[in-house]
Formats: C-alpha cells, sequence, structure tokens
C-alpha cells in the first residue's frame, strides 16, 4: 500500500480548558476530494490549522508525505498549499504582486517564480486580471486569487476552508469547478458546513461534531447510512387516507398535493408489491412509486445524535 500523503494519528487540542478537538486520526491515500463536514465550532479549523502547522496541537501527530509536522514543519509544509477561512490577501498589491510574494514565501527558485505565477493564473482564470489591485476584484475573483496563491509552488496537499463562504451562486458554481480540476492531480482537503457542498464536491466525508469524528465513509455511504423509510406514491383517483393507512406496512401517510402521498413503512420488503395490488383491487390507478432516500441534512441531524464512531 502507498505511504499516506497525509496520516493524522491521536490528534487532541485544547484551548484553555476546552477541548475543541478530541482524539481524530486519518489518512489519505489518494488524490480527490476530502470533506471535513461540521456544525460552525465543530473543530474543522481547528483540525485544518493545525495540519497546515498554523498552531501546534496539545496531543498526537501529523504526517505530510511521511514528514512529522512537529520535527520538521518546513519542510512538511512545502507539500501544503492552505487557504484559510480568511484569505491571507494583500489588498494593495496587484495580483501579480501578490503571487510573486506568495511564491517567494514558498521558497520557490526565483528562476522558476515568474512562469509559475503566469500558469497558476491561467489555471484560476484570473491572468486578465493579472494588473488589478486585489482590493478592487469582486469576490469570487479575490477567491480565485486566494486558490491561486495555495497552488503556486504545486503542492500535494491543498487544504481550503470553507472555500465558497460569501460567493454568490454562479461565483460558487466556479469555484466548485476550479476545486475539481485542482483535485485531478492532488489531494484536497476542504471544510464546510453546508451540505450541499458535499454532495456537489466531496468523494469521501468525515463528519465532525463537538470536536469528534462521528462519520467517515464515501459520499454514498454516508447519504444511505440510514435506511430510507420514506416512498413517494401518485394516484390518478385519490383515495381517503385512511385506505391507504390500511395497507399492511404502512405506518403513516402525508397529503403531498395532486394525489400525491408520502407513505411511510416499518419494513419496506412486498410493500410496493401490496400498493401496487390493492391500486388495482381498489382502481385507484397508480402512476408512480419511488422511495426517497433520507437527505444529508436528516442524516447529518441522526448522525450527531447517535454520535457514532
Amino acid at each position: 500500500m502507498n505511504e499516506p500523503i497525509v496520516s493524522v494519528k491521536g490528534l487532541s487540542h485544547r484551548y484553555s480548558v476546552q477541548w475543541a478537538v478530541k482524539d481524530i486520526n486519518f489518512d489519505l491515500t489518494k488524490n480527490g476530494i476530502y470533506g471535513l463536514l461540521g456544525a460552525n465550532g465543530a473543530g474543522k479549523s481547528t483540525i485544518m490549522n493545525i495540519m497546515c502547522g498554523v498552531i501546534k496541537q496539545t496531543h498526537g501527530e501529523i504526517f505530510i508525505k511521511g514528514i512529522n509536522m512537529g520535527e520538521h514543519p518546513e519542510k512538511a509544509k512545502m507539500n501544503i498549499g492552505f487557504l484559510p477561512q480568511q484569505p491571507p490577501l494583500q489588498n494593495d498589491l496587484t495580483v501579480t504582486e501578490f503571487l510573486i510574494h506568495a511564491a517567494s514565501i514558498r521558497l520557490m527558485d526565483s528562476s522558476k517564480v515568474k512562469a509559475a505565477v503566469a500558469e497558476v493564473m491561467d489555471k484560476c482564470g484570473i491572468a486578465h486580471f493579472s494588473r488589478r489591485l486585489i482590493r478592487n476584484l469582486s469576490g469570487g475573483y479575490q477567491q480565485r486569487v486566494g486558490i491561486a496563491q495555495a497552488i503556486i509552488h504545486k503542492p500535494d496537499f491543498v487544504v481550503l476552508d470553507e472555500p465558497t463562504n460569501g460567493l454568490d451562486p454562479n461565483q460558487i458554481l466556479e469555484v466548485r469547478g476550479l476545486i475539481k480540476e485542482i483535485a485531478e492531480e492532488r489531494t484536497v482537503v476542504l471544510s464546510t458546513h453546508i451540505l450541499q457542498e458535499v454532495q456537489a464536491l466531496c468523494d469521501h466525508i468525515w463528519m465532525i461534531n463537538e470536536g469528534s469524528m462521528i462519520f467517515s465513509g464515501s459520499l454514498d455511504e454516508f447519504d444511505n447510512y440510514i435506511v430510507p423509510n420514506t416512498l413517494v406514491i401518485s394516484l390518478m383517483a385519490a383515495p381517503p387516507v385512511a385506505e391507504l393507512m390500511a395497507v399492511p406496512g404502512v405506518v403513516g401517510v402525508e397529503e403531498l398535493g395532486s394525489a400525491r402521498y408520502r407513505v411511510r413503512f416499518s419494513d419496506a420488503q412486498d410493500l410496493i408489491e401490496r400498493l401496487v395490488v390493492t391500486s388495482v383491487q381498489k382502481n385507484w390507478r397508480l402512476v408512480e412509486v419511488s422511495l426517497e432516500k433520507n437527505s444529508l441534512e436528516t442524516v447529518f441531524a441522526e448522525l450527531t445524535k447517535k454520535k457514532l464512531k
């Protein structure tokens, strides 16, 4: 098995007497987008800041490509690109000037900086603003500049903290596309409290609640973790709710309008077949039946409540 790009072992951190993060463990072994999901204050930014060497953890170890962050921070950080929740932009510089500065503090070879700046501006779609002051860019383009500074030195590991926060819908779509392109060549971790971001971007999810890991798995595993317990049916001849409730296995019925119903059940086995048979017998004229997946919001709430590990 390949050596993990990132390995987090027994990570815990506290501010004063309060533990912000407790015993977090995970390995990243391949490229893709990993989502760190949790409510505001769950501990996401603390984990990201520790992984990037911004703050030193109370307990545990971080390895970046096998390099211990605590023992060799400068060497480890050469493999990391970081976009904090508040992009570290210098508003009085032009885009080009700022990216040259970003390359220099990454200790890039001075002979490679000009080409690197041109390449990253092209990749992030900001080349046409190269001479514009950062303060005069829109929020979406400022976020692109922030992402550009995080990848200018071509790190293997990129960390993005709430990368679409505060953007309008069009800007969000543009930044999502950029993040997907970046993840084709490197490992990306992004934090978010927005479940739609997870659905749109992530291959793998960690869910953090009150500083603890309560879920780790693929998007499909997360979305399907709680077994669906509802289905939606459409009928051309709508019956009284009491008749639907009388079908064996139905435990609840919600009218949705236009002869559509949400049907809750205790056991899915054979229920659809029973509905079809009953519809024929009673001439309900069933035209649609579909099993509903639980929304990510529901899964989020249930996992938080159960505090699964």
